[in-house]
């Protein structure tokens, strides 16, 4: 059985996105114009010297996301709408999206199909992990849906992407969370990020 990971980037003082995300601002009061640009600046202002975490990113065999990653909590959910990610995602690979509005599965060009799971996170899993055959599951986020997962203890590796800004206020990493058994793997610094990799142990 392949591992569980949760894969997040996250400001220097925790959060994942800032507050107010709607349709038009994927991010909220992230510091500039709520596109995630600042948080995510490593993977498109500095491709070449974070090749190697982006090549990882979209490497499993099935992934969940929390709703809020997939669609805006309010404004788009209940009309034909496909998400953020346009639509050739960059997951080619089944997505379970955890939502408590059920909803029909989107197939997407490039092999990407969204699911939307109403039962939790735990069925969410089992669902990504039966996807994934052999192979890895990613959890990708928010920061809410990777907290739910570190608090149910179903995640072998924790990797972070920790850019170099504060953002002050939004929704933050480990809030909620009770204490963690880590184990470092990898530390690297690139200019605009530090990639970190920890094995949760039990």
């Amino acid at each position: 059985m392949g591992k569980v990971s949760c894969d997040i980037t996250i400001s220097l003082d925790g959060y994942s996105a800032g507050h107010h995300q709607t349709e038009e601002r994927p991010f909220g009061d992230d510091g500039g114009d709520g596109s995630g640009a600042a948080l995510h600046a490593w993977m498109f202002d500095a491709p070449e010297e974070n090749r190697a975490e982006i090549a990882r990113l979209n490497t499993a065999g099935a992934f969940v996301m929390g709703r809020n990653m997939f669609g805006p909590v309010r404004g788009a959910w209940d009309r034909p709408w496909n998400g953020w990610w346009g639509d050739d995602p960059p997951f080619h690979a089944p997505v379970f999206v955890l939502t408590h509005h059920p909803r029909a599965p989107r197939p997407m060009a490039g092999g990407t199909t969204f699911h939307f799971v109403t039962e939790g996170v735990t069925a969410a899993l089992a669902r990504a992990r039966a996807a994934a055959d052999e192979g890895d599951v990613t959890i990708l986020g928010g920061a809410t849906t990777v907290n739910q997962y570190l608090t149910a203890g179903l995640v072998d590796e924790l990797r972070l992407h920790i850019a170099a800004f504060t953002l002050g206020s939004g929704t933050r990493l480990f809030d909620g969370v009770p204490p963690l058994n880590l184990r470092q793997l990898t530390s690297r610094p690139t200019s605009l990020v530090t990639h970190l990799t920890y094995r949760v142990l039990p």
